[in-house]
Order: C-alpha cells, then sequence, then structure tokens
C-alpha cells in the first residue's frame, strides 16, 4: 500500500510489541516513518497510561483524591485493575481518532494476545453493570452529591467511549484472523470466530502461516503430512473467506526485503480474489 504511493501506518498495541524487531530498526517508534509513505508506531503500557491521563486521569482522580487518599501513580494502577480491558478500549480509541484524522490512508493494526483483545468488547457491559451498582457504593463515601456526580459523570464517560470503541470496530475495521496449521490453534480459532460474531465483529480474510509447500526432506514431508488435515479443515470451514497460505521460509522474516515478499503474497491473492 505505502509502495502504491498510500500513506499507511503499521500499529502495535501487543505489550511486547515486535513491529521494531521485524522492520530491523532501533530508537523511537511513534508515527515514525520507515519507508516513503508507511509510518510505524508501537504502543506499551505506558503510553496507554499516558493517554489516559490525557483523556480522563487527572479529571477522575481530581474528584477521587478529595475523598480517598491516594498517590496518583497507584490510583491510576488501581482504575486500570478494576475495569478490565480498559488499556484496551484506550488502545482502541487512539486508533479511532487517528481514523478520524484521515492522515492515513490505511492504518494497520497488530493487536495484543487475543485474549486481551476480546476483553474489550465486553467493556460497555461491564460499565454499565458498574454504573448500576455506582449509586449505592458511592453513597457510602464521605463526599458532597456535587462530587458523587463528577465521578458518575466521569463513568458515563468511560461507557460512552467503550460503545464508541465498539461501533467502530464494527463499522470500520477489518478482521484478518492469522493461524496456523496446528490442533490447538485451528481448535482456537473456531471459537475466536464465533465470539467476534456474537459482537457483531465479521472476520475479512484468514491468514495461515508456516504453510509447508517444499518437501524435500523426510523432516519437511513429516511436517506436511501433519499439516494437511488442519489445511483441509480450514479450508471447509472457512471457504466463504479469502484465505492466504503464507509459506514456512528457511530464514526468519525481518526487514523490508522479506516483508516485500510476504506482501507479495498476500496482495496476489487479494487479486486473486477480485
Amino acid at each position: 500500500m505505502a509502495e502504491a504511493g498510500e500513506s499507511s501506518l503499521a500499529i502495535s498495541t501487543d505489550p511486547t510489541p515486535s513491529l521494531s524487531h521485524i522492520f530491523a530498526i532501533t530508537g523511537e517508534h511513534r508515527e515514525r516513518e520507515v519507508l516513503p509513505s508507511l509510518f510505524l508506531t508501537e504502543l506499551g503500557l505506558a503510553e496507554v497510561r499516558a493517554m489516559w491521563d490525557e483523556r480522563f486521569g487527572r479529571e477522575v482522580y481530581a474528584v477521587f483524591s478529595s475523598f480517598v487518599d491516594i498517590d496518583y501513580p497507584e490510583f491510576v494502577q488501581f482504575v486500570t485493575a478494576v475495569l478490565p480491558g480498559l488499556n484496551e478500549e484506550f488502545m482502541v480509541d487512539y486508533i479511532r481518532r487517528l481514523a478520524l484524522t484521515a492522515r492515513y490512508r490505511h492504518i494497520l493494526w497488530d493487536t495484543a494476545p487475543l485474549g486481551q483483545t476480546l476483553a474489550l468488547l465486553a467493556m460497555p457491559a461491564l460499565l454499565a453493570e458498574h454504573l448500576r451498582i455506582a449509586p449505592r457504593v458511592y453513597s457510602h463515601l464521605k463526599a458532597s452529591g456535587e462530587r458523587k456526580e463528577s465521578v458518575m459523570h466521569v463513568i458515563r464517560g468511560w461507557q460512552r467511549l467503550a460503545e464508541d470503541c465498539l461501533t467502530f470496530l464494527r463499522s470500520a475495521v477489518r478482521f484478518s484472523m492469522v493461524t496456523i496449521p496446528e490442533g490447538l490453534a485451528v481448535s482456537q480459532l473456531d471459537g475466536v470466530v464465533d465470539e467476534l460474531s456474537r459482537y457483531g465483529l465479521g472476520v475479512h480474510r484468514l491468514i495461515i502461516n508456516n504453510v509447508v509447500q517444499v518437501s524435500d526432506s523426510a523432516f519437511l514431508a513429516r511436517k506436511a503430512e501433519q499439516q494437511r488435515p488442519h489445511l483441509e479443515r480450514l479450508r471447509e470451514r472457512y471457504g466463504s473467506l479469502p484465505i492466504v497460505e503464507i509459506p514456512l521460509f528457511p530464514e526468519e522474516v525481518r526487514g523490508t526485503a522479506q516483508l516485500r515478499t510476504v506482501g507479495q503474497l498476500l496482495c496476489a491473492a487479494a487479486h486473486r480474489r477480485l
């Protein structure tokens, strides 16, 4: 996409991001141009907390610290622990706001491990439940009615943000699922796709990694034989989707030259589908 002249951003929200390793670069990675029209961003926990601070943190802390004696860093840790998925939600919101600015024609999002990513889908329901019991909790705090309402106002703001993020995921994001042709990965994929569907999120494409396509040794021939039933199951179950099979490479995929090879495979499959 970038080589076609379309401004593109690759962004990772994995707590242990690998984009910088894959692109073989060092240094800061916040919207850094690594090739013409291609930018890179890695978001870790520190960046998420900074975003939370910018959007809600100080406002919420000002309210809570008026009747709870707690330092700000401890407060941030408490809030992110009490509300599962909050970190993921702010990552989605960051991407959502990037999309609204239209600075990039394409944003490719490398998510956190799937269990963490799915946690954000439950955020609206979790916050709705919190709002249901919150008045009873806050009524026992020694604070004025105005302060209690300030807390409720902020929490309602979180709920609206969670709903906005889910709407964004449903309307503006296309999901590509990446798996490998092994028993555990294939069985887990079924549950994940069903979970996404339950929230109204559709899978746009299936990418199967590390497929043995050349079996010129006894080892590779046996590996290919092990993969065959899993590949057949994936093709049968997800045949309505574009399926891209990325071969097992003899070397680590790292650096722009090898990334181009993978990109050509992905794009060739897309063109065949069209």
